[in-house]
């Protein structure tokens, strides 16, 4: 049974019950209902400002995961810029000293980078342009560091080719030398018993000893003249020629190709010559320069005994 509500009626001094009319009730109902509504739509308000949705955050979600990638991604970039540093300096100090040449300038190698970084501008997002710029800058010095390495290996093949041409061991083997005349220059003659120019170094060997090339080049004269008797001229390129007087016989051919230790002839009593040994000579640019410089002394016995084992020994 439903409780019965009453309300004070002054007129009558009595409590009366309350009577709700279905107008009455039509109106409470609709109040209700409009207040819970206006409820309703202020909590959704609320939530939907306040509270991201779902996708919204699996999207926030999703750009995290992004910035860590690209903030892993910048760390490798930076790991790659570093390596590529010590590569350059590498190649700077080290590299390009030993080959002569100057280092590359900071301007030289951040060439082309300028118009690269510009491009970057366009992006709006700095995480991003951050990165974008830090690759091409990376990209340009790989460039540049590719152009000095082509640099280095031609001018490592040039200096190759130069000091295996440049005469550098001494013609006749240390264990068949008797004797050296180490006089370069203004000299008493023996035979004509006057002072002229001595061009070279006299290497006394008994006769028939092995005379070996002092460095890569060609023959450009191999045959008997005037006082150097049976002589070898080889061109070796980079100004360099070498003489080799006095020979008792060759084992070379004018226009032959030898190489560093290759055996070339045999020494000999040969032309304006009064005992057995070899006339040796360099002429560097034109000019006469005293061999005793581009002879090796610290080259060991054991070194120079393998550097004319592997050369050819063909004999005439």
């Amino acid at each position: 049974m439903a409780k019965i509500k009453y309300t004070y009626n002054p007129e009558t001094c009595k409590y009366e019950p309350i009577v709700v009319t279905p107008k009455q009730m039509g109106k409470n109902i609709f109040r209700f209902l409009g207040i819970s509504f206006l409820l309703g739509l202020t909590g959704l308000v609320y939530v939907t400002i306040k509270m991201p949705l779902i996708d919204e955050i699996y999207q926030l979600q999703k750009n995290q995961e992004l910035k860590s990638e690209w903030s892993a991604l910048y760390q490798q970039m930076e790991n790659v810029s570093e390596q590529l540093l010590a590569l350059e300096q590498n190649d700077d100090q080290n590299f390009r000293i030993i080959l002569n040449l100057e280092p590359l300038s900071s301007s030289q190698r951040e060439a082309g980078a300028g118009g690269r970084e510009k491009e970057s501008a366009t992006i709006e997002y700095p995480l991003i342009r951050k990165a974008y710029e830090k690759s091409e800058k990376i990209v340009n010095r790989l460039d540049i560091e590719s152009q000095s390495m082509t640099q280095l290996k031609d001018e490592l093949q040039k200096k190759e080719k130069m000091w295996a041409a440049r005469p550098a061991i001494q013609p006749i083997n240390n264990r068949d030398l008797t004797r050296l005349n180490t006089i370069f220059g203004m000299r008493l003659h023996p035979i004509f018993n006057y002072v002229r120019p001595h061009n070279g170094l006299d290497l006394t060997a008994p006769h028939g000893t092995p005379v070996y090339s002092s460095g890569d080049g060609y023959v450009t004269f191999a045959r008997p003249n005037a006082g150097y008797g049976n002589v070898i001229f080889i061109h070796h390129g980079f100004g360099f020629e070498t003489r080799y007087a006095h020979l008792s016989r060759y084992n070379v051919t004018e226009g032959e190709t030898v190489k560093r230790g290759q055996l070339i002839g045999f020494v000999g009593n040969t032309g304006t010559s009064t005992n057995d040994h070899l006339h040796y000579e360099v002429v560097y640019n034109g000019n006469y320069v005293n061999p005793i410089h581009f002879l090796n002394t610290t080259l060991a016995q054991e070194e120079y005994n393998k550097i004319i084992k592997v050369r050819p020994k063909k004999l005439d």
